[in-house]
């Protein structure tokens, strides 16, 4: 026995130990090669205009040329050590693009890592990007045109930026891109922090993890780019935080505290949670507004299990509409990807999110990224146009990539479909009926109670950045709707199958006890078994249905209509399947919770139990609009 155990652990360590060489072998081949074909200089410390100075890495192609470059701007931690291993991330980008011709540089935003300067979330001054540009179209190895690319927060930049025009910013790539977007179309959401005038709770857990402290080490003045190669080896300024279990954080109340509840840097939490929809200071930062300019041509990358799909694709659509000139405006594509936040290229042959398959997701990115930029920053006349849509979308349920030059596309058409029961719609199996059919005169409103303390949880869902506190993608809700504080509205089996691609409207006409209170729906696909697999979910404060610019607050039992910001998707809803919404008045902690008490909410530590009613009738018609593409 003792024999097999030492042979058993042998094989352990043979593999273990083969498997690392073979990794560090793969790894150092990275780095070889790279070595072999590129000029390597890190650590640059570039000025920008008041003198901060910018923490940046370059890889240009050796010779004497002249390059076009693709620039990563980021508030991540791209160092090429860290603990004690050196990483290769940033060199297998690099090396991508300098085979192909270009140059590629990553920079650190202001008061991130090496970089100088103090950081602030959606905040860093639009010059740095701008004099950015400036430097690198003036090295001797720069041909003058620079595309931007990245992905969440190395994306969210991008699009303030190029309302400025640099005159270098020839291309731009952004990806999962809703963090940079303010206020556009029917979207409110100041860079993801609202949505409906509500909290989404991902910035409540993602700042624990990246806000720097204005304690934090710094490099002293002065240091060298020798000394700051030298001791990046071993020193990365990146801060380890405590692992935290977010579900349970992301309870504590009053919200304003959640971060100081569990050791956190709050310094921007602090004065963003005190912000309202349409606090000035949203203004000042570097978010893209719908009236700035915009100046660069665009290859968006959308998905649509992001906690930003709606105004990642409204953007779009406005840039389209209202581009700086014709050329930036017929130079606007769009790629719309059935998977989480940033997991375009993480599709598989069989696709799964959350519990749902959805198919083969795969797409051919490297290549169309490429051919993007050999057309922007290299000037070659190749066949981007002819070859790529402008708008690839995913369509989940038929499970398929299909093409339209516009988004919602071509042929939809938006339906109505009304709520309707006879007053008792709670839980999946009440009498919660969704039809193309008014309801009739009499008003039977189905009422539910919302307990703050006692919220729906979020199950499933467009969401980021959460830690363990919401795992997203497509789950079977049934088990959910079991809950007397959800109502359920579900239509008949289809007789055919039909297409919903599109911006979904919602209009609920409400009333409550209390003086304000939320409202949330989401939107499912009921497979005949009864699984009902979520697509897309929303929610608005009651006391910004008339605006983001003040707050109205209700009368007890007095009815009021109330629109939602939209909700977003592509799904076939095959024949037999069933539509089905669902209202309730918390998502929770997708969303924060409203303790319906007219507060300020962020301060507040005790709630208010709100008795909250849906009417329908035909002078209270409750309904949904679904954009149904007709072939």
């Amino acid at each position: 026995m003792k024999k097999q155990i030492l042979n058993t652990l042998f094989l352990v360590l043979f593999f273990t130990v083969g498997n690392f060489l073979l990794q560090a072998q793969e790894e150092n081949s990275t780095l070889k090669e790279l070595k072999e074909i590129a000029v390597v200089d890190q650590k640059v410390m570039m000025p920008m205009r008041d003198g901060i100075r910018l923490a940046t890495d370059i890889y240009k192609p050796k010779g004497d040329g002249k390059y076009p470059i693709i620039f990563s701007r980021t508030p991540y931690n791209f160092n090429s050590w860290g603990d004690g291993e050196q990483r290769t991330r940033t060199a297998n980008n690099a090396l991508s693009a300098i085979k192909r011709g270009y140059a590629y540089v990553v920079q650190n935003e202001r008061g991130r890592y090496y970089s100088e300067g103090e950081w602030d979330i959606l905040g860093v001054p639009l010059t740095d990007g701008y004099d950015a540009f400036s430097w690198m179209k003036d090295q001797e190895w720069s041909n003058g045109k620079i595309g931007t690319i990245g992905c969440s927060s190395t994306a969210e930049w991008q699009m303030a930026v190029a309302a400025l025009d640099h005159p270098s910013h020839a291309a731009m790539i952004p990806q999962g891109y809703g963090a940079g977007v303010g206020k556009v179309g029917p979207f409110n959401e100041q860079g993801n922090w609202y949505r409906g005038g509500v909290e989404q709770m991902l910035f409540f857990s993602w700042l624990y993890g990246v806000e720097h402290d204005k304690f934090k080490p710094r490099i002293p003045a002065g240091a060298t780019q020798e000394d700051l190669i030298r001791i990046s080896r071993f020193y990365d300024l990146a801060p380890e935080n405590p692992k935290v279990d977010m579900a349970e954080a992301l309870k504590h109340l009053p919200l304003q505290d959640i971060l100081k509840n569990i050791n956190g840097k709050k310094e921007i939490f602090d004065k963003m949670i005190r912000r309202t929809p349409n606090h000035p200071d949203w203004a000042k930062g570097g978010i893209y507004q719908a009236d700035d300019n915009f100046g660069v041509p665009s290859f968006w990358f959308a998905s649509w299990y992001d906690v930003s799909v709606g105004p990642n694709i409204a953007l779009f659509n406005h840039v389209r509409e209202h581009g700086k000139d014709a050329e930036v405006r017929d130079n606007q594509y769009l790629v719309i990807a059935p998977t989480m936040h940033c997991g375009y290229t993480r599709a598989k042959e069989n696709t799964v999110v959350g519990e749902r398959s959805v198919g083969d997701a795969r797409l051919n990115y490297e290549e169309q990224i490429y051919a993007w930029f050999d057309l922007w920053l290299k000037g070659e006349k190749n066949d981007f146009k002819e070859k790529t849509p402008r708008v690839q979308y995913y369509t989940m349920g038929i499970n398929k990539w299909q093409s339209s030059e516009t988004f919602p596309p071509q042929g939809a058409k938006l339906f109505t479909y009304y709520l309707n029961s006879a007053g008792k719609a709670n839980t999946l199996n009440g009498d919660g009926v969704l039809a193309t059919k008014k309801p009739s005169s009499k008003d039977q409103p189905d009422g539910f109670t919302y307990d703050p303390m006692s919220p729906v949880n979020s199950y499933g869902g467009n969401v980021c950045c959460t830690g363990n506190a919401v795992k997203g993608g497509a789950f079977d809700q049934s088990e959910m709707e079991k809950r007397d504080d959800i109502l359920v509205y579900t239509s008949d089996p289809l007789k055919k199958g039909i297409e919903v691609s599109g911006f979904i409207e919602s209009t609920l006409y409400v009333s409550s006890d209390a003086k304000d209170t939320d409202f949330t729906i989401k939107i499912m696909d009921v497979y005949p078994d009864g699984k009902a697999y979520n697509l897309d979910e929303t929610i608005q404060r009651v006391r910004y249905r008339e605006g983001y610019d003040k707050e109205v607050f209700m009368e007890n039992g007095k009815v009021y209509e109330v629109n939602l910001s939209p909700m977003t998707t592509s799904n076939y809803f095959e024949k037999g399947h069933r539509i089905r919404i669902e209202i309730s008045s918390s998502n929770f902690p997708r969303f924060a919770r409203n303790l319906n008490t007219g507060g300020k909410n962020y301060d507040e530590t005790e709630g208010v139990v709100a008795h909250n009613k849906i009417h329908h009738s035909r002078q209270y018609p409750s309904h949904i609009k679904l954009p149904i593409v007709l072939k």
